[in-house]
């Protein structure tokens, strides 16, 4: 189906979205607009209404979130990340350590054939373990069914863990409201101006996840070097989240119910295990590290890098540490992928 056609459902799946998005806000829950789309859509695409994502909708959003993330880099981010190197080390062991866990659960307790399984436990990006896995020959509807479902819990559970395991209040952490009247002419025209040139330049460079990345150098660049100070208003970040969680939950539209159920369950056991994992490392490593384990745990959680990216800075929780341990891990986990799925 084109993208034109496709906009009917789009449009209903973010109406539904934003309604779900203004209920959870309504109610107090933290992450409020990212969560309430997010189960909005999940719910409507398990009762088989008519809502779609967008392949359209992502790209100029990750543009838009890379951008916010950028303005949180500063002169400080340089000291701190000398520090993170322990973190980088912890962070291949936990991923060594989970997907193995993952593979054995998803071979031995759920079945999955040998590649399926695979490229299933492994915790790096969607598009990347899709195209791996249907290149190897995995089920490809499969793999991007535990992938979409994972992201899926991950951000729906991250907030509770939180609580329980911390005590901490995610709701209490959330930044500061920024109206739009802090957002100037000059500002506006920074910020366009950044989400034109970072497309370029991930575009040029190559990079992973470019309409992410490439914004968000361009912004760290512009805060670093003091040429710009714009701060992204909060109604911006609202929106992100609307769209973000939209399409995550309409990951799993087109499906039939039983098969978004039973894939949902498999994928709460993979999850779990992944979450149990990073809540260990994370308490290790806030030994090292002067980090938060709020922030570890955030870092470490096996959710999307424009997910988790998100919901750092929704929740103000080491943003420049969450996003650089994330896209490490996407890094590790594509280059460790190729490599044993090509000795099996």
């Amino acid at each position: 189906m084109s993208g034109i056609g496709r906009i009917p459902g789009f449009i209903l799946a973010l109406t539904l979205g934003a309604a779900g998005g203004a209920l959870f806000t309504w109610i107090g829950m933290p992450l409020s607009w990212m969560l309430g789309s997010m189960t909005a859509c999940g719910i409507a695409s398990i009762m088989s209404l008519p809502v779609r994502g967008s392949n359209l909708a992502r790209p100029p959003m990750s543009a838009v979130i890379g951008t916010m993330l950028g303005s949180q880099f500063g002169p400080h981010t340089l000291e701190s990340a000398a520090m993170w190197w322990p973190a980088l080390l912890a962070l291949a062991a936990y991923l060594a350590v989970a997907a193995v866990l993952c593979n054995l659960y998803l071979r031995r307790v759920i079945h999955l054939d040998r590649r399926t399984a695979f490229f299933s436990a492994m915790p790096g990006g969607l598009v990347d373990m899709v195209l791996l896995g249907a290149e190897k020959g995995g089920d490809e509807r499969t793999i991007a069914l535990m992938h979409s479902s994972r992201i899926f819990l991950v951000v729906l559970s991250l907030p509770p863990l939180m609580t329980l395991i911390t005590g901490a209040d995610p709701g209490a952490r959330v930044a500061t409201w920024r109206p739009m009247s802090d957002m100037g002419p000059a500002d506006v025209a920074w910020f366009i101006a950044t989400l034109g040139a970072g497309i370029g330049l991930g575009k040029l460079l190559r990079l992973p996840a470019p309409y992410l990345i490439g914004p968000m150098l361009v912004s760290a660049g512009l805060h670093w070097t003091g040429a710009s100070g714009f701060v992204v208003p909060s109604t911006v970040m609202a929106m992100a989240q609307v769209v973000l969680g939209t399409v995550v939950g309409c990951r799993f539209a087109g499906t039939a119910p039983r098969r978004i159920l039973h894939i949902l369950m498999t994928s709460a056991g993979a999850t779990a295990i992944l979450l149990l994992v990073a809540v260990v490392f994370a308490f290790a490593l806030q030994r090292v590290i002067d980090v938060p384990v709020e922030g570890i745990l955030l870092a470490f959680a096996p959710g999307g890098l424009a997910e988790m990216s998100l919901v750092a800075l929704a929740l103000n929780l080491e943003v420049a540490f969450v996003v650089v341990s994330h896209i490490s891990r996407i890094g590790m986990v594509i280059l460790a992928a190729g490599l044993l799925s090509s000795r099996g």
